[in-house]
């Protein structure tokens, strides 16, 4: 038996040696596939730096909820990573030898979907799906819709960030609804101002300024700028004023002198103020608010002339009596009327309207005329400016000739004439000449 098994094995062998070697024949292309394949495939190296998605801030609005109040959450997502790469190497081997390359590429933090989960709080509008990628450094912001509870309280809604790998990424969100828990009071600058109740066009307004913090948290580098937003107003000295620190519930005061102009017009004028200070946060806050003066022109009327058309006035002829009245104040007058009590008829009142500051105008009064003689009479106005009614009284004269008089003067200026003539012709004439003849007759 043994014989016959050798003998067997020594009839295998030379099979085996054959199939051995076709099997080695088959191999040897697939080796080389393999190493060129090998060659050509990128070795890639990763370096520091990996992508991670973070929330940078949120903000909440409004900061308070009240039940049943509709807000908003905003947040920016960002990759933290600056400088998230990858390195890929490419090896090239031919019959002339093997080139290698490399090249660099950003990992960009890929993500799925953002999700808002209430807990407790209703979202309106809380997903995001298929969001997109935030490259080395980049963010992105994303808004979503809330509705507060009936209940007061603080809610935590939670922020989910699912990428691509299936990784989640939970951050709760602080919302206060109606509620005092955790509510810091930042400072809260309060101004105001103290001055004259009512000031005329170009005097001088004292005015002191009080700036109060009303909130917890002190209020540093406060700084009070008066702003010039007018050319008929500006502050005396300074405009800009430097008043430090500001603690909560503590106030500091500015005093300071407004100049203003006489063309300034009548009414409110709001003179603006920029306060600015610097929060405990580092923050620089800035709030406007204004000066208000309330400007009231008073109107000073005065005569200018008085005159009468025609020059002389005669008794029982009719004539106008013209009065010219002058505004010097700083006020318009208005509703000017005025009214003489001379015993004539005719035209005694006489409405003027309006007079600006600067301005004349004529009060006409129309009069029959009376008998001869001087009159002495009082002329009355009456006229409204910002500060109220006011009346002006004076007293005048007019003089009116007698008509008798005028009789008596036109006779006698005739018979002074004639006189005169009969005197030089038959006096003055035969004096100068010896015989009495005329020039003209004496020469011929």
């Amino acid at each position: 038996m043994i014989n016959e098994m050798m003998h067997m094995t020594e009839q295998k062998h030379p099979h085996d040696k054959q199939g051995g070697m076709k099997r080695g024949r088959l191999l040897l292309p697939l080796l080389l596939i393999s190493c060129v394949l090998a060659a050509l495939i990128p070795a890639v190296t990763a370096t520091t730096g990996d992508p991670t998605i973070t929330i940078a801030s949120y903000q909440v609005t409004p900061p308070v909820l009240l039940p049943g109040e509709q807000g908003t959450i905003t947040i920016v997502m960002q990759n933290t990573a600056n400088s998230a790469s990858l390195t890929e190497t490419l090896v090239d081997s031919s019959n002339a030898g093997s080139t290698t390359t490399s090249q660099t590429k950003d990992i960009s933090a890929v993500f799925d979907s953002v999700n808002l989960f209430g807990n407790g709080l209703e979202v309106v509008k809380g997903t995001y799906d298929h969001v997109g990628a935030l490259g080395p450094g980049q963010s992105m912001q994303l808004t979503f819709l809330i509705q507060a509870p009936a209940k007061s309280g603080m809610y935590f809604p939670e922020v989910w960030i699912r990428t691509l790998e299936g990784t989640n990424m939970r951050y709760p969100i602080p919302v206060n609804v109606n509620s005092t828990i955790g509510v810091q009071r930042q400072a809260i600058l309060i101004l105001s101002s103290s001055l004259p109740d009512s000031v005329q066009p170009g005097d001088e307004i004292p005015v002191t300024l009080t700036i109060r913090n009303d909130g917890q948290l002190l209020a540093d580098d406060v700084t009070v700028q008066i702003e010039n937003s007018s050319t008929t107003i500006a502050p005396r000295n300074t405009d800009l004023y430097h008043l430090g620190t500001i603690t909560g519930g503590q106030q500091k005061n500015v005093d300071l002198i407004l100049v203003s102009d006489k063309k300034t017009s009548s009414g409110l004028t709001r003179i603006p103020v920029t306060l600015q200070y610097t929060g405990v946060d580092g923050q620089v806050y800035e709030r406007t608010t204004s000066i208000d003066i309330q400007f009231e022109g008073q109107a000073e009327l005065g005569f200018v002339s008085v005159d009468t058309s025609p020059r002389r006035v005669v008794e029982g002829q009719p004539f106008d009596l013209t009065i010219r009245i002058e505004n010097t104040g700083t006020g318009e007058a208005k509703q000017v009327a005025a009214t003489i009590d001379l015993p004539m008829t005719g035209t005694r009142e006489a409405f003027i309207g309006k007079i600006k500051p600067g301005n004349d105008a004529p009060a006409i009064f129309m009069l029959d005329g009376g008998k001869g003689g001087t009159y002495s009479y009082n002329i009355t106005i009456t006229y409204i400016d910002d500060t109220g009614t006011h009346t002006l009284t004076r007293t005048m004269s007019v003089r009116v000739l007698p008509s008798e008089g005028l009789g008596v003067v036109l006779p006698l200026g005739v018979l002074l004439v004639l006189g005169g003539f009969i005197g030089y012709r038959y006096w003055y004439l035969p004096k100068k000449n010896g015989s009495g003849a005329l020039p003209w007759l004496k020469k011929s």
